[in-house]
């Protein structure tokens, strides 16, 4: 039986749709916080509990996102409802599919201001290469950007028209085009300036740092942060990989795809470390810095290094890039809902979306100056947005899909989508039933506690 689904629209090719996955999925975060949390957590004793957990967890949530969205034919909330009816269920999961949505329209609310950094920092690298920049002068410069809510709103509203405009031309025209342009263009970025840095100095201790095992240092929270890491990285429960795979033909293989754009997550991520990394260590700078280590450390590395204008743009082209291609599939989720939800047209769509976004964006730019002092529940703007998405929402949406998968879609139905061998789907289901809902729920509850 297929389900008669409102989608129209289909990837013209398994390279477009793998480029847009793994541009959803590889975001600002992953740039810096891979690497940081593989050093602290054992070296490459971390990659491969990571990688256990990747394909354990995150492929099977990954599969079954896919597999709702391209069975369902609709956005999010409606392709819950429509798989729900089909297996004789209630139609209220589609509440799963609205938690999706909100928490990509959530995530993306302060995502928008943090690409706004980064186009920033963009421009300053081509204009000035960060040429005589000391430590002093780039903890100034940051703290000079985010007094400046004018600044900010600005480049946040540059972010937000480059997005806009690529999901305004729609799924071929504009975000096919994008990805099969940008996203190659970021891979060899990294790949350049990984070379790079090995004639600059660092990178040896990159090595050390990324797959050196350390043993001593795996215990509980090892795996614990490899679990929340191959979770979150991948980019399930976000609405956007369920409205991706409602545009993927019949005859391409979910399993596959997932299983690509994971193995691709993870390469990034680790070529990002050879990208940032080298720079640090070879100048003695502060590894764990987090955020500041790309706006407030990087900088003074540029300013010292050989080539250090060239590298700097490249750098801040390739974040560019990370960070426009994860807000397309943040927002694309959201559009497809408003599109199909009010029956109005795509272009109509996005303009609500991008104008929503950046008005709520005002908040998460005050939140950093004038609003810095007040507080809900204990935290501010900024922090509540980003706490509720990331503890609650993403988490348990992870896991009321991995259930909804593997318990209430009917088997029929999701053996029909995968189209694989009999021992291959037995071994799906047993991962999303008894290995990536327990994993999820034991990040739900950390979380929350």
């Amino acid at each position: 039986m297929a389900v008669a689904g409102s989608n129209d629209a289909h990837w013209s090719s398994r390279f477009a749709f793998i480029m847009a996955s793994v541009g959803f999925a590889v975001g600002l975060g992953n740039i810096w916080r891979f690497p940081y949390v593989t050093g602290e957590n054992g070296g490459s004793a971390f990659v491969v509990i990571y990688l256990a957990c990747a394909f354990a967890i995150g492929v099977p949530c990954l599969i079954a996102e896919l597999m709702i969205g391209r069975r369902g034919q609709s956005s999010p909330p409606a392709s819950m409802a429509t798989l729900a009816v089909e297996s004789g269920r209630t139609p209220r999961w589609r509440i799963v599919g609205g938690m999706g949505v909100f928490t990509a329209f959530s995530i993306a609310i302060t995502y928008a201001v943090v690409v706004g950094w980064v186009l920033s920092y963009l421009f300053k690298a081509a204009s000035t290469g960060f040429v005589g920049v000391d430590r002093a002068g780039a903890a100034m410069a940051f703290e000079t950007l985010l007094g400046d809510s004018g600044a900010m709103l600005f480049w946040t509203l540059i972010g937000n028209l480059l997005v806009g405009g690529i999901i305004f031309a729609g799924v071929k025209g504009g975000i096919e085009r994008a990805v099969n342009i940008m996203m190659p263009t970021m891979f060899t970025l990294l790949i350049g300036l990984s070379i790079y840095n090995v004639f600059n100095g660092g990178f040896m201790e990159t090595l050390e740092w990324l797959f050196t095992p350390d043993f001593s240092k795996v215990g509980p929270s090892t795996f614990l942060a490899a679990v929340g890491q191959a979770f979150f990285s991948i980019g399930v429960a976000m609405g956007g990989m369920m409205a991706y795979g409602s545009y993927l033909p019949k005859d391409f293989s979910i399993a596959k795809g997932a299983i690509t754009v994971v193995i691709a997550d993870t390469v990034v991520a680790l070529l990002a470390g050879f990208v940032v990394f080298p720079a640090v260590f070879h100048h003695g700078l502060d590894i764990s810095s987090g955020a500041g280590l790309i706006f407030q450390t990087l900088p003074v590395a540029f300013a010292q290094m050989p080539a250090g204008h060239v590298f700097a743009v490249l750098f801040f082209l390739m974040l560019s890039v990370a960070g426009i291609t994860s807000m397309v599939g943040l927002l694309e989720s959201v559009t497809l809902w408003i599109d199909q939800r009010f029956g109005v047209h795509r272009h109509t769509g996005i303009s609500v979306v991008i104008a929503a976004v950046t008005f709520c964006s005002i908040a998460s730019v005050l939140s950093y100056n004038v609003w810095s002092d007040a507080r809900l529940l204990g935290m501010n703007f900024n922090e509540l947005a980003d706490g509720l998405p990331t503890k609650i929402l993403l988490p348990a949406g992870g896991l009321l899909i991995a259930v909804f998968a593997g318990w209430f879609m009917d088997p029929q139905y999701s053996e029909e989508e995968l189209q694989t061998s009999s021992t291959n789907y037995r071994l799906w289901q047993l991962l999303v039933r008894f290995i990536a809902a327990p994993a999820i729920a034991i990040i739900l509850v950390t979380g929350l506690l």
